[in-house]
C-alpha cells in the first residue's frame, strides 16, 4: 500500500520554521531562499489540508495544529537523521550508539575513557543524552543505558538485560573549612553537620545512617541538587556534607578540595550496569561496546 507521507524537503523546512517561527531564518540555515521554504510548506498545507501557519506584522506563528505537528514531525526527523546516520556507520563496519547516561559517571567516568574506543573501533559513534531514572526503550530511540542502581531496581527494569560494571561505593564528603568538622568524626557526630541532598535519591541519607543503626532526625533536611556533580560543587564551597560516590569525586579527593567526613563506611549496594533491551538480536556495535566497558572495569 503506498503510504501517504509528504516529501523530506517540505518537513524539513517547515521543522526549522517551525522551531525559528520564522521563513526567513529556515531559509539561512538550509541555505535555501525565502520563497522556497514558503513554497515548501505551502505545498505541505495542501498536502495536509490544514494551515500550519499564520501571518502577523512581525512575521509566522504556528497555528495550534501547526505546534502539534511539529512536536511529532521534530521528533520523528531526528530518529530518521539517526537511523541515516547507523545505517552509514554500519556500511563501514562500525555503527552508532545512543546510550542514557546518568550524568556524573558520564562525565567523570565514562567519558574520559571513551577515546580510548574512538582509537581501537574508530567506526564506533556514541551519542550520549543524560536520564536519572529508568526508561521504557520502546518510548525512546535509546539503543542501552548506563544505570546505578540496586539489584533489585535493576530487576524490576521490563524487558532489559542488564550487565554489572562497578559497585558504588558512596561516601560522606565535605569541605576541611566547613563549620563543625574535624577529622575522624563517627556517623552520629556526622549527622549534626548540614547535609546536602540528593533529589533522585531522596533516602540515600537515611538509609546510610540507617545501614550504620545510628539515629539521625536531620537525615531527610538539606539543600535538595539532582546531580552528583552539583552536591559535590556544593560540599567543596561549604554548602554541607554530601553523600557522593567515591568513584566520581576523586579529582575534588586529590586536591584536598573534599575530604571523607567519617570513617565508617558501609558497603554500597548500588552497581552501576550496562542496560540493554531484552528482546532480538544484539546489535555489532552494543556488542562491542559492551566487551569494551567490561575491559575498561577489569583494568582500573
Amino acid at each position: 500500500m503506498r503510504r501517504k507521507l509528504p516529501s523530506t524537503q517540505a518537513l524539513a523546512c517547515f521543522e526549522s520554521a517551525a522551531r525559528h517561527q520564522s521563513y526567513t531564518r529556515a531559509a539561512q540555515e538550509l541555505a535555501l531562499t525565502q520563497g522556497a521554504v514558503s513554497r515548501q510548506i505551502a505545498s505541505l498545507e495542501s498536502f495536509l489540508g490544514l494551515q500550519l501557519f499564520r501571518r502577523t506584522r512581525h512575521g509566522v506563528v504556528l497555528t495550534a495544529s501547526g505546534a502539534d505537528y511539529a512536536r511529532q514531525t521534530g521528533r520523528l526527523l531526528e530518529s530518521l537523521e539517526r537511523a541515516t546516520l547507523d545505517a552509514a556507520a554500519r556500511h563501514s563496519g562500525g555503527g552508532t550508539l545512543l546510550l542514557g547516561v546518568v550524568p556524573t559517571f558520564a562525565t567523570r567516568w565514562l567519558l574520559p575513557r571513551l577515546p580510548d574506543l574512538t582509537q581501537r573501533y574508530p567506526d564506533i559513534l556514541i551519542h550520549l543524552e543524560t536520564r536519572t531514572r529508568p526508561f521504557l526503550f520502546a518510548d525512546t530511540d535509546f539503543d542501552a543505558a548506563l544505570f546505578a542502581g540496586t539489584a533489585e531496581q535493576i530487576a524490576q527494569w521490563p524487558g532489559t538485560d542488564a550487565t554489572v560494571l562497578l559497585r558504588e561505593d558512596v561516601v560522606p564528603v565535605c569541605s576541611p573549612r566547613l563549620p563543625g568538622y574535624r577529622p575522624n568524626l563517627n556517623a552520629a557526630e556526622l549527622a549534626e553537620l548540614p547535609l546536602l541532598q540528593q533529589s533522585t535519591r531522596p533516602d540515600a541519607w537515611r538509609h546510610w545512617f540507617d545501614t550504620l543503626d545510628v539515629n539521625a532526625p536531620s537525615a531527610l533536611r538539606g539543600p535538595r541538587y539532582e546531580l552528583f556533580s552539583m552536591t559535590a560543587a556544593a560540599a567543596v564551597h561549604g554548602g554541607g556534607v554530601a553523600l557522593a560516590p567515591i568513584i566520581l569525586i576523586q579529582e575534588e579527593l586529590s586536591r584536598g578540595e573534599l575530604v571523607l567526613a567519617c570513617a565508617q563506611q558501609p558497603p554500597g549496594d548500588r552497581h552501576y550496569c550496562l542496560v540493554a533491551p531484552a528482546h532480538g538480536q544484539e546489535r555489532p556495535a552494543l556488542a562491542v561496546f559492551r566487551r569494551w566497558l567490561v575491559e575498561q572495569v577489569s583494568s582500573h
